[in-house]
Order: C-alpha cells, then structure tokens, then sequence
C-alpha cells in the first residue's frame, strides 16, 4: 500500500490544523493506521492510532486531549485533527499502515509494527 501524508503547514500556537493520510493499492479498511512525528536530531515518536474498524485508538500522553483521529474507509483516508497546537508539536508528521490480517494483537505504539510509511508532512507551530 502506498501513503499520502498531507496538510502539514505552519500555524500559530493555538491554531489548528487537520492532517490526512490517502493510501492506495491495497484494502485500506484492513489495516491499522498510526501516525508519528520526528524532529531533527530527536527519535521518531508515537502520536495516534486507530485501528483497521475505526471503533479504537491509542494516544500519546502529550496530545491525548488536544488531537482526534478518525477514517474514512471508502476514501482509504485516515485523518488526524490537531488542535492547541504548541511549538512543542513542530515536526515531520509521518502516517503508517500495519496489515490487521496477520495477528489479532494491535500495537500500535510500536514502531515495528508498521509495514508502511509515507513520505511525511512537515508542521511548524510558531510562539
């Protein structure tokens, strides 16, 4: 499956901004999606998740209250509401897609789980 990060751009702390995720090649509705971010010179980090229905998701403490998740099956398109943005969420935005049909277990935290990445969406939230 190939993925399509869009939507990255710059806000003012506060703003908002909504990141979409279109894949293709493959059944989209079976498979996991979880977003990532990375600053330069720090790790990739765990953002968000929800799995292949859409009826759960996982969150990193630090935007748990501020960004939302959802999908669009149909349009193969998982979306990602960031809101109460800070400087402290600048970064590579990355979206990634782990088959669901291989294991009844979800990890969705876990890098390695992941069998796609796209190309990523750069965020930028000025003081």
């Amino acid at each position: 499956v190939q993925l399509q990060a869009s939507g990255g751009g710059l806000v003012q702390a506060g703003g908002s901004l909504r990141l979409s995720c279109a894949a293709s090649g493959r059944t989209f509705s079976l498979f996991h999606v979880g977003w990532f971010r990375q600053d330069p010179g720090k790790e990739r980090e765990f953002v968000g998740a929800i799995n292949w229905s859409g009826g759960s998701t996982s969150w990193a403490d630090s935007v748990k209250d501020r960004f939302t998740i959802s999908r669009d099956n149909p349009k193969n398109t998982v979306f990602l509401q960031m809101t109460g943005l800070t400087p402290e969420d600048t970064a590579m935005y990355y979206c990634a897609a782990d088959w669901a049909g291989d294991s009844t277990e979800w990890y969705p935290q876990t890098m390695a789980s992941y069998d796609y990445w796209g190309q990523g969406t750069l965020v930028t939230v000025s003081s």
